[in-house]
């Protein structure tokens, strides 16, 4: 793969929550997402709130590094198809500037060797 990627240090966990409120934007890492059915975060697993309806942990975490223009086509559908085709699912989200990539705590080291990435 052509691309850089960091890892995140932390142990990462997605869950659900039914008021904003109850997240701390305080903290130093946290993805929300807020659509007409319901209200999804990504965030440190110690910093997941005490309401939290349903939460997956034993995720870890990388990112492309760089700023990816929005004109790139196919980074993500690089990552995930060489993860899928050694059995990987991948969870993803996107900002402005970058891609993260998480994976099961049990598949992150080999996710990161089958990357190209020490």
């Amino acid at each position: 793969m052509n691309r850089k990627l960091k890892k995140l240090p932390w142990n990462l966990t997605v869950c659900k929550v039914t008021e904003l409120r109850e997240i701390n934007t305080e903290a130093e890492f946290w993805f929300i997402v807020r659509t007409d059915e319901e209200i999804s975060l990504v965030c440190r697993t110690e910093d997941v709130p005490a309401g939290a309806v349903v939460r997956e942990d034993g995720w870890r975490g990388f990112r492309v590094e760089g700023v990816l223009d929005f004109s790139l086509t196919g980074v993500l559908a690089e990552i995930s198809g060489i993860l899928a085709g050694h059995g990987i699912s991948i969870f993803a989200v996107s900002t402005f500037n970058t891609d993260y990539i998480l994976v099961k705590e049990e598949n992150f080291e080999r996710a990161l060797a089958l990357l190209g990435d020490p």
